[in-house]
């Protein structure tokens, strides 16, 4: 029997990116649950509406909408937050990073192109949302700001085959942390998720021997569910978290504990 969801943004409107699969629709389904309204934001449009389909209608007021928006460019991200506005009057209160691909291959091999691509979806698509929306939030006034950036455990301590996805997490975490500090002032709050290995769309592409492997070095014993991922998200994003900023958890059932 699943346990009841505490409603914690009831009159929230949040955002999310990469909100059409994997742990950003999980996090779009947490946080409507708990009473958010939610706009859905991914390049890929027909994602992002079974996402939208999926959401929860049961809190008063709640409006929930799609967003077409490419992260790696910045006349899509203001665009995409415009768009917030011209529908809700207001600013998302509410903005949670999970837009991110991966280019695997190992360092000798990498194509600079592909490490181009990761860094510039990855790193520059978290650093333009991160900046629109919390100019947004500070021209509004906005009182409890909360910025969620979701990052990778492997941008701590690396991964073999993934350079440009590495180099990528690990500069979303030193952006969280630089604007967490620059932003505390004006009351918006930002951490980072780092999660594991997560069942998403990613990891379907992984062999089962791989995955095998991977489970092996879990102390939880078994591969996470982006639901777990979310329910850090929501806290972070809920009044819960109010003394919380600058933060980097881990989502990663104990793997690389020490």
């Amino acid at each position: 029997m699943a346990i009841p969801v505490r409603p914690r943004l009831i009159s929230r409107l949040a955002v999310v990116t990469g909100g059409g699969s994997g742990i950003g629709r999980a996090v779009c389904q947490r946080l409507a649950a708990e009473g958010a309204s939610l706009v859905v934001a991914d390049q890929a449009v027909e994602s992002a509406n079974q996402t939208l389909e999926s959401l929860s209608h049961d809190h008063r007021g709640q409006e929930h909408m799609v967003a077409e928006v490419d992260v790696s460019n910045r006349s899509s991200v203001e665009n995409l937050v415009h768009s917030i506005h011209r529908r809700y009057f207001q600013p998302p209160s509410v903005c949670v990073n999970a837009a991110g691909i991966t280019q695997d291959e190992f360092l000798m091999k990498m194509e600079e192109e592909d490490f181009d691509k990761v860094i510039r979806v990855n790193l520059k698509g978290t650093f333009l949302v991160t900046q629109a929306v919390s100019k947004a939030m500070v021209a509004a006034g906005v009182p409890k700001g909360s910025i969620v950036t979701v990052g990778s455990i492997v941008g701590k301590v690396g991964n073999i085959g993934q350079v440009n996805y590495v180099a990528s997490k690990a500069g979303v975490q030193g952006i969280t942390r630089t604007a967490a500090k620059e932003l505390s002032r004006f009351g918006i709050r930002c951490n980072c998720v780092l999660p594991g290995f997560i069942t998403t769309p990613m990891t379907e592409k992984v062999p089962e021997k791989v995955i095998s492997k991977m489970v092996a070095f879990v102390p939880l014993g078994r591969m996470g569910d982006p639901t777990e991922v979310a329910d850090v998200c929501a806290f972070l994003a809920s009044d819960d978290s109010s003394y919380v900023t600058g933060s980097c958890i881990e989502v990663t059932g104990g793997l690389f504990i020490g």
